[in-house]
């Protein structure tokens, strides 16, 4: 039974740029996450794993597209395989089967636990310059969202009873941003 080639795409944030991931694959349908992978609670995740039926290919950019620990990769190759779907991931060049051999198996643990490895060092690296950063009073922390006069449109807006989510696009932001910024005003 030939199946559907999909992908799947994420990046961290909404200013990143998916192009480079899966560049150059004749895809049936792309599933596309512009949020953090530190978990599996992520929209077009949920929607693919509803979509993809016996016999379709996955493909996935790297390991840490689809998953930033080794639970969670384990979790989602085990689940896609166990619904009959095949999943390749390009960088590390492996595909998985769900009749995998053990070796496969050493494959997906070993560069999973690589992928984990190396976000922590990254995590650990930033931590580090921050707070070499604060010591010597250079350290300024993430510019302000919105301007004074945004705020005060924005309040302006919700007074009116605009709608949150309509707000949040004007202004070019998600609706957490918005919902921090009005908590703290």
């Amino acid at each position: 039974m030939q199946g559907h080639k999909i992908g799947y795409v994420r990046v961290s944030t909404v200013e990143q740029n998916t192009i480079r991931q899966l560049d150059g694959l004749s895809l049936d349908k792309v599933f596309t996450d512009k949020c953090s992978g530190k978990d599996t609670q992520r929209p077009a995740l949920k929607d693919l794993i509803d979509f993809v039926r016996d016999g379709d290919t996955l493909y996935v950019h790297s390991m840490d597209r689809l998953a930033r620990n080794l639970d969670d990769l384990r979790k989602l190759v085990n689940l896609f395989t166990a619904k009959k779907v095949k999943i390749q991931f390009i960088k590390e060049n492996l595909l998985f089967t769900g009749e995998d051999s053990p070796m496969a198996n050493l494959l997906l643990s070993v560069m999973g636990a690589f992928s984990e490895f190396e976000r922590a060092l990254i995590n650990e690296r930033i931590r580090e310059g921050v707070a070499i950063a604060k010591q010597s009073n250079k350290f300024k922390g993430r510019k302000p969202c919105f301007t004074t006069e945004q705020i005060a449109e924005i309040k302006q807006m919700i007074a009116e009873k605009y709608k949150k989510v309509d707000i949040a696009k004007k202004f070019g932001v998600s609706r957490n941003t918005l919902h921090r910024y009005l908590n703290l005003g």
